[in-house]
């Protein structure tokens, strides 16, 4: 749309949308396009699409001539590279704040990694490479990447339960500007709603797989991402920057390791 000063004005969900990418990611910033941090929350989830599609490309491009365990590592990898490690600073910092007990957001505020976060973060890496394993065993790439990006969908609809249902614990936090700018839930989950309703059809577009196998990867995650923010939220009594973060990277997590267990049952049925 034109702007009076010759310019083109840009409307505020792609604003909005540019800052997710810039926030929620390592990737290049968009030109031309300012980027809006206020409601970028909402946006999480289709930064989680790109994400988990260059995950899922990964897997698929080296499908056939590196070892599992070697496309495994990679694709762990280079999901932590592309988010900068900004969530799973938040899992490490969650941990050292649960074991913290009364002194949790104290133990949170240390820049230090403790014993918790570091035993968290271990076990997260275990649960993500187990749930990656079960998966390259029971099913093909096609499937495997496909669940990489819904994974990477569904961790990024979890804060948004967290933000919308539980006070923010931090008076001055640098996170506190997702809860200022929230709208109702369901109009913040608009965004989701439509992008799994696309990925929906998927099957039925292409016909790469049967549509009944799509459409439990497309839901099975949500357990998990219900789950872990009301589980962190009530632990803590309310959430913070970190704790959003620990909300993606253990949904992802879960919800693999479901995924992968589910297909290793059908496979030997």
């Amino acid at each position: 749309m034109a702007d009076p000063n010759g310019g083109w004005r840009q409307s505020g969900w792609l604003r909005d949308l540019a800052g997710a990418w810039v926030f929620y990611s390592v990737l290049p910033a968009w030109p031309r396009i300012t980027p809006s941090f206020k409601r970028i929350a909402r946006f999480a989830p289709w930064i989680g699409l790109v994400l988990g599609a260059l995950q899922g490309l990964l897997w698929w491009l080296s499908h056939g001539w590196l070892p599992p365990l070697s496309q495994i590592v990679l694709v762990v990898a280079l999901g932590l590279w592309l988010t900068g490690g900004l969530h799973a600073d938040g899992v490490i910092d969650t941990a050292d704040g649960l074991a913290a007990g009364s002194r949790a957001l104290d133990a949170m505020d240390d820049s230090r990694a403790g014993a918790a976060g570091v035993q968290a973060f271990a076990l997260l890496l275990l649960l993500r490479v187990g749930g990656l394993v079960a998966l390259a065993a029971a099913t093909g790439p096609v499937l495997v990447a496909g669940t990489l990006v819904l994974v990477a969908i569904w961790g990024r609809i979890s804060p948004l339960l967290a933000m919308a249902h539980f006070p923010y614990l931090r008076a001055a936090g640098t996170a506190g500007f997702h809860r200022q700018g929230l709208r109702p839930l369901r109009r913040e989950l608009l965004p989701s709603a439509a992008l799994l309703a696309l990925l929906g059809a998927v099957p039925l577009a292409v016909g790469v797989m049967p549509g009944a196998l799509w459409w439990i990867v497309l839901l099975l995650p949500a357990l998990p991402a219900v789950c872990v923010p009301f589980w962190l939220g009530r632990r803590l009594g309310g959430h913070s920057g970190d704790s959003y973060g620990a909300c993606v990277e253990w949904s992802e997590a879960l919800a693999l390791l479901l995924c992968g267990v589910l297909f290793s049952a059908l496979a030997a049925r």
